[in-house]
Order: structure tokens, then sequence, then C-alpha cells
């Protein structure tokens, strides 16, 4: 089998998106070099990428949260999405939880109180949602009078966003129509204009 071959079904079978030194150390020989195998997996992959952004594909191998993993290209999004929508329930949420989502997103490492700051109601009853949700979790705790607790977005965040990492965000605009296709259009269009209010109030210098 190729190598190519051989990283193709590797990047297949992952749920989690593979890294470069986890498919090196599956297919590099025993007496090959760590610099040359690593060296021939980067070409053998950028050769995969290419053939598989041809417009014959309807899949794609992207690099998302640090590794490879194959994912529908976006003009197929449409049909992947009602073909999940036929499977199983939408996973559900509120639009506190979406808001303060989008908060924690653009300025994070935040605590609730700075992101009650932002939206202007208690954010505190939707944490334990999106912690719930592996879309956020803790960040140690701020240097301040109390040390109250800092939140940050997960991986499992930057994989339902498909991005690799949070300097990839894109503008509020389009973050909020990347919320409503990865939650299968949940949240209701009348819905949006909270959201993007309580954004507006966020720096435009994106993370910290």
């Amino acid at each position: 089998m190729s190598l190519k071959a051989k990283i193709e079904a590797i990047v297949y079978a992952t749920e989690a998106p593979v890294s470069l030194d986890q498919i090196v150390k599956l297919v590099k020989a025993p007496e090959q070099q760590e610099g040359d195998a690593k060296a021939e997996v980067r070409a053998a992959l950028e050769e995969l990428v290419a053939e598989y952004s041809a417009e014959g594909h309807g899949i794609e191998i992207r690099q998302v949260a640090g590794g490879y993993r194959m994912s529908t290209k976006p003009e197929q999004h449409d049909v992947v999405r009602d073909f999940a929508k036929s499977l199983k329930p939408p996973i559900r949420l509120s639009l506190p939880a979406l808001e303060t989502l989008a908060v924690i997103a653009y300025k994070q490492p935040v605590t609730v109180a700075e992101i009650g700051e932002i939206r202007g109601v208690d954010a505190s009853g939707v944490i334990g949602t999106l912690l719930d949700r592996k879309l956020i979790t803790t960040a140690g705790r701020k240097a301040v009078i109390g040390r109250p607790m800092l939140y940050k977005t997960t991986k499992e965040f930057l994989l339902r966003f498909g991005l690799k990492d949070v300097n990839e965000l894109p503008s509020m605009e389009e973050f909020e129509k990347l919320v409503a296709e990865s939650f299968q259009g949940d949240l209701l269009p009348e819905q949006a204009a909270p959201v993007e209010a309580a954004a507006e109030e966020i720096p435009a210098t994106g993370t910290e």
C-alpha cells in the first residue's frame, strides 16, 4: 500500500482530527529518519488535500483544531444537514446560551461578570449548559479580588465550527451564520438580532 493510501485511510477513519506527528508515528518505517518521514507525510498530505479539493469530490481534507480530518464541502452542507436531521434531533441551545458563547469566543478568557457586563444580563445560568456541551471550559482564575473563574472555548468548539484555531474566527455576521448552520437552524431568524446586538460591545481586536 502506498504512503498516500495509508494516510488517506487514517484521515478517513479518525473521529477527531489526527495530527501530522500522529500520522508519522503510524506510517514511519523503522529505518527511516524522523525528519525524512515527516517531510514525506507532509508532502503526501498536501497532495491529498489538493486532490480532494477538486470539483468532483463532495468531501475535503481540512486542517482543523491542530490536525487533519475529512469533512463535507460547504456547498454540500444543505444536503448533509437534511440527512443529519433525518437521523437524530438537533443540538439545542437557548438564545442566552448562544449569546454567551459568542461573547466567550471573541473575548476569551473571560469571567461571568465580564460576560454579564457585555450582555447586560446575568450569564451564570447558561455557563453550566455550555460546559455540559463541552463548548467551553475553565481557564484558571483572574488575578483580581475574589479570583473569579475564567472561561474559554474548547477543542469541541473548534470541531463544531470547523476552525483550525480561534484566530480563524470570522466576522460576527459570519459567526452567526455558522451558529445557525452548526446547530441545524434551531435558532429562529428573529432571534439573530439580539446576538448581533450583544456582539457590538465586543472589542474588534478579537481574542486575547
